[in-house]
């Protein structure tokens, strides 16, 4: 479905967006990974998804602070994939505090990473996009894109940005052969998940299996995570052919979260 298209995703070398690299490489896509990580586990996990799906795997260690190495990293897809077909903004960070002690520094690297580089990345891939007639954005936002919790004012208000950002540039581009659309997790047991629970369950003394239950999964209808591979399977389809009247949407798989 998706062979020989180029993908890039941000933030992919471990969780959801690694979930993603593995299931578009599945159809045949060559992929542009990026995140931080020792180069020894870099090689391995690109290496992995090369040879067992039989496609081009490449990596940059673009800091999703910094513009120019965004820039050059939807550069470096082009000249080494051929193009630049599919975009998944998934890079982010979580930092949970009340807003009278939320740390600025803090603030502005949250926003960084969860919202502008996501304008940052677009900026550069739209030309591309529209020089071929054909392109997908998939911004990964949240369940918080759509509702609120306590604590999380940094992180809230970059995935609301993010919500708005797919809708515009979706109506940017919608006579263009692109769309842009914005997924809404629920609770994925991620990495940055992992260490949530832990900053709680240490903070307040309880049982890790307490928070799970009590915490983390008490607004997700049915108290299960939702799995990586289910939001990497919607992301395939919304770059398929049968999404292609699909943008400007944001779609939950939050196990019913919002439904509330």
């Amino acid at each position: 479905m998706l062979k020989e298209k180029s993908v890039v995703i941000t933030g992919s070398t471990s969780g959801i967006g690694f979930g993603m690299a593995r299931a578009f490489a599945a159809q045949g896509a060559n992929i542009m990974l990026n995140g931080l990580c020792e180069g020894g586990e870099i090689e391995k996990a690109r290496g992995s998804i090369e040879s067992e799906f039989n496609v081009k795997v490449i990596y940059s260690p673009a800091d999703m602070t910094k513009p120019e190495e965004i820039a050059d990293m939807i550069t470096d897809t082009k000249c080494e994939l051929g193009s630049v077909d599919v975009l998944v903004n998934n890079a982010g960070i979580q930092h949970v505090s009340p807003v009278d002690e939320f740390p600025t520094d803090k603030w502005d690297q949250v926003i960084a990473i969860n919202l502008t580089a996501a304008f940052h990345t677009t900026r550069a891939a739209v030309p591309l996009m529209k020089d071929s007639g054909w392109g997908r954005i998939i911004n990964i936002a949240s369940a918080h894109g759509l509702v609120a919790s306590p604590f999380k004012s940094a992180y809230i208000a970059a995935k609301h940005g993010i919500v708005g950002l797919t809708k515009t540039v979706a109506l940017e581009t919608a006579q263009q052969g692109i769309t842009c659309n914005a997924i809404c997790p629920g609770w994925v047991k991620t990495p940055l998940v992992e260490k949530q629970i832990d900053a709680h369950a240490q903070a307040h003394d309880l049982p890790r299996d307490e928070v799970i239950r009590k915490v983390i999964l008490e607004r997700q209808p049915t108290k299960q995570f939702v799995k990586i591979e289910e939001v990497a399977a919607l992301a395939v389809f919304l770059a398929s052919d049968a999404a292609a009247s699909i943008t400007g949407a944001s779609m939950s798989i939050d196990g019913g979260w919002v439904a509330h």
